[in-house]
């Protein structure tokens, strides 16, 4: 597919990537997308941008209100107390943006579970320097028990690995079924512009990852292969000696990710809250995502030695801890019934399976050497005790 031509000048990382091509050959589009995201100088996220929020390119959970830190940190105090109350806990976040998720939970945390505050480390995994000084700004209160780390330095630890929206920015292999053949995507330069050309794979890791979560793609299909994923996921298993690993993200199996029906793969381009498919343009100056295999974190999470303790959609997860009840107590605290209104606009994205969060996202909880078959986000409807605000 040639790219759409940008009427704007091409960005400076564009000049870079056509010069490498021009002079190494064509790249991956794996390699294209990890430059396009993580480019020392010019990539999406290393560079100073507002990235999250009204005034960056797009929303995620923890930016549409602190409710969501605030189950989450419910549900982390619960696997503090599952654990024994360790006094060295950890929780471990990578990818933490500009720190908002951080500071709700550590917010909840301080006000409703002191003791477990008291007690707990929060390290940060952050390979942007631009975020890691804004987390550091947004996080002044709670400096006593947050410092940022290599995800390597967390070898040992004991607590809960987190991560939100972390996977889908992994840089992912294209492939097309073409004439029976597995084929590659990458990336060249024609006439001064980017164009996709089909090749054999580069790695026979590709057909074997399909074979492994037990997919066929269909003839004349296109999808994404996300081969950092389960390897990530195996690295974080081996660096946990006991806990938990937390993930959500938006998703699905594979048998839904590759379905036939789904012709296109899902790659998604955000650049200030409107989406486009086609990575060529504002290169560098874009986010680029896709959805994220659950069926590989899964089997990737059996196979490292993981206990898959909870997996569900994200209005499963937040109804589960308390959703409603949280709600309605943050609405008694509006003086004002628009704003009361406004609220609960706001905060039904968070768990509407149409247009919303609820459904796309999904939460995977995995353990190791622990005992936690009746996680607060597992609960059903009838499990949960009346609001406490009433109806």
């Amino acid at each position: 597919m040639a790219a759409t031509l940008d009427q704007s000048p091409p960005s400076p990382l564009a000049i870079v990537l056509m010069e490498r091509i021009l002079s190494e050959g064509p790249l991956s589009f794996a390699t294209f997308m990890e430059s396009c995201l993580y480019h020392p100088e010019y990539g999406y996220y290393m560079g100073p941008r507002q990235r999250i929020g009204r005034d960056g390119d797009f929303f995620t959970s923890s930016s549409v209100h602190a409710i969501f830190g605030q189950l989450i940190a419910k549900q982390l105090h619960q696997m503090w107390e599952v654990l024994g109350c360790p006094v060295d806990f950890i929780i471990a976040e990578q990818g933490a943006g500009t720190g908002h998720l951080a500071q709700d939970i550590l917010t909840a945390l301080q006000v409703d579970y002191p003791d477990f505050y008291s007690k707990l480390r929060y390290c940060i995994v952050e390979i942007s320097a631009d975020n890691r000084l804004r987390q550091g700004e947004l996080l002044a209160s709670h400096q006593r028990c947050v410092s940022w780390c290599e995800q390597n330095d967390l070898a040992g630890m004991v607590g809960c690995y987190l991560s939100n929206e972390l996977v889908d920015a992994f840089p992912v292999h294209l492939v097309e079924q073409r004439d029976g053949k597995l084929l590659e995507v990458f990336v060249s330069v024609e006439h001064g512009s980017f164009h996709e050309i089909l090749q054999e794979p580069a790695t026979e890791a590709l057909s074997g990852y399909l074979k492994w979560v037990d997919v066929e793609l269909a003839e004349g299909n296109r999808a994404e292969i996300n081969l950092a994923a389960p390897s990530w996921l195996c690295n974080v298993a081996e660096l946990l000696q006991r806990g938990f690993v937390l993930t959500i993200d938006y998703g699905y199996l594979a048998s839904e990710l590759f379905a036939p029906w789904r012709t296109s793969g899902t790659l998604m381009c955000y650049y200030q809250h409107t989406t486009d498919a086609n990575p060529y343009i504002r290169v560098g100056e874009q986010d680029l995502t896709t959805h994220v295999d659950f069926s590989a974190l899964i089997k990737a999470g059996v196979e490292s030695g993981l206990q898959q303790l909870f997996y569900g959609d994200q209005c499963k997860f937040l109804l589960g801890l308390g959703f409603v009840d949280a709600l309605l107590q943050a609405q008694a605290r509006e003086v004002e019934p628009h704003h009361a209104q406004a609220l609960r606009l706001t905060l039904k994205n968070l768990i509407l399976p149409e247009g919303g969060m609820g459904e796309i996202f999904k939460v995977l909880i995995q353990g190791k050497g622990v005992q936690a078959e009746n996680l607060l986000c597992a609960r059903s409807l009838r499990d949960l005790p009346l609001p406490v605000s009433g109806f």
